[in-house]
């Protein structure tokens, strides 16, 4: 695969993952809203603890969807030859571990690297999320 269709392969898969993960997110404040509102009565850490697990459970499924979604890509272009190794692969090219133990043919190398790019902006996206919902609940735990 020329450099070329890796980039805009990896892109297409990238804006997936990011717009899943955006959805999530966005979905995951309306949960959290109506969470806030069913445990109004509950104000101690009961409250805060269900709307920061809501919202540490939305990030946690997001980054797993996307993890499958490169785990198949990398799959569909033969650039691994099970699932078991493209989901490793997945896992440890997105959340920049990359151990080396597994890596792509010279073809697709470009292509898995935009795995890590998705993992990089998603995380920064995730952390902004939960710092934002921390930054709302640590005002009322300090009145």
């Amino acid at each position: 695969m020329t450099i070329t269709t890796q980039i805009m392969f990896g892109s297409i898969v990238l804006g997936i993952c990011s717009a899943i993960h955006i959805v999530i997110l966005v979905w995951s404040v309306t949960w959290i809203k109506k969470a806030a509102q069913w445990f109004s009565g509950h104000r101690g850490n009961v409250r805060r603890a269900v709307l920061l697990g809501s919202g540490f459970a939305s990030v946690v499924v997001a980054h797993t969807i996307q993890v499958w979604i490169w785990a198949i890509s990398v799959l569909i272009l033969d650039a691994l030859p099970d699932i078991s190794q493209s989901i490793y692969f997945a896992l440890v090219t997105y959340t920049t571990v990359g151990y080396g133990d597994v890596t792509l043919d010279a073809g697709f190398n470009v292509f898995g690297a935009m795995a890590a790019v998705t993992g990089l902006l998603n995380f920064g996206l995730s952390t902004a999320f939960l710092v934002g919902l921390l930054g709302k609940m640590l005002p009322e735990r300090f009145d």
